[in-house]
């Protein structure tokens, strides 16, 4: 019987299935082409080919499961991000409910307490609840905001010296690195856990733009300074890269969430637990490996 990773060619999927074959655990990661699926054999694991639109492709990928690894994949081009979210989650079930899948480890995020109001972070509260009734273990990791939202900018701001953001430079916010999510995420898939378990996730600090900004300088040895981008250039700037006009609606309540506060950890019957990469440390990798 196998770990089932969905997702394991991205960040936090790809370290999941890194920490399982370092314990020589059973891996099936689930990728959306033959190249990824080709890349994943040659790490030692077996891979399967399904989009999370097609349910008789998922229902083969999960053959020989005992656990899941789950997330909801989103890209700000879906024409109905929600809508989208929600066929997704019906075909996990369905894929679930005829397979042999015992235990599912969701990978969801701070603030999925709120069914509404919160953008994006809604899929997360809709991943929670898409199992409710099935015979299954249920656990769900809610890690801070990922320091991989900022490495997109290291090469940007190393030309202009600035580094732009949604939040007000001096709003600190939970954040982590996304392979330390993975390794707590294998963890769990590989323990015993109790139904309904819900992990928030911290990694060793806070941070504000500002501190972000300070960050980048260090590694980069150039003075960067944060700046906010203005509210009326948000619509527009995530246009110019792709995201369809929900997308933008839902990055930008998603955003005012986490500026009004209304994100932050629900703290109340759930398991507070922390990782250890500063952001620094994940700078520095990143700059490496550039």
């Amino acid at each position: 019987m196998s770990n089932i990773i969905l997702g394991a060619s991205g960040r936090v999927g790809s370290a999941v299935v890194g920490q399982l074959l370092e314990r020589k655990a059973p891996v099936k990661g689930v990728v959306r082409d033959d190249e990824k699926a080709e890349a994943l054999k040659t790490r030692g694991a077996e891979a399967a080919i399904a989009d999370a639109h097609n349910l008789p492709a998922l229902k083969v990928a999960f053959r020989g499961g005992e656990t899941l690894f789950a997330l909801t994949p989103e890209t700000g081009r879906e024409e109905n991000v929600l809508g989208d979210t929600n066929d997704i989650l019906t075909n996990y079930r369905a894929a679930l409910a005829a397979s042999g899948i015992r235990k599912l480890v969701g990978l969801s995020s701070m603030g999925a307490q709120h069914r509404e109001g919160t953008g994006n972070l809604v899929m997360s509260y809709m991943l929670e609840h898409a199992f409710d009734g099935l015979d299954l273990t249920r656990v769900f990791i809610r890690p801070a905001y990922y320091f991989s939202n900022w490495a997109a900018y290291l090469e940007s701001a190393g030309e202009t010296g600035i580094l732009p953001t949604f939040f007000p430079t001096d709003l600190k916010i939970p954040m982590i690195c996304p392979s330390d999510v993975g390794h707590f995420a294998a963890e769990v898939l590989l323990n015993d856990a109790s139904d309904m378990t819900i992990y928030e996730l911290y990694g060793p600090a806070s941070y504000s733009s500002d501190d972000v900004a300070a960050a980048f300088s260090e590694v980069l040895g150039k003075k960067v300074k944060a700046q906010q981008i203005p509210r009326n250039q948000w619509a527009g700037a995530l246009g110019s890269i792709g995201f369809s006009r929900d997308g933008i609606r839902n990055f930008i309540e998603m955003t005012d969430a986490v500026i009004s506060g209304k994100s932050t950890p629900e703290g109340n019957g759930t398991v507070t637990a922390e990782m250890g990469t500063t952001l620094e440390e994940y700078l520095e990798k990143a700059v490496r490996s550039a």
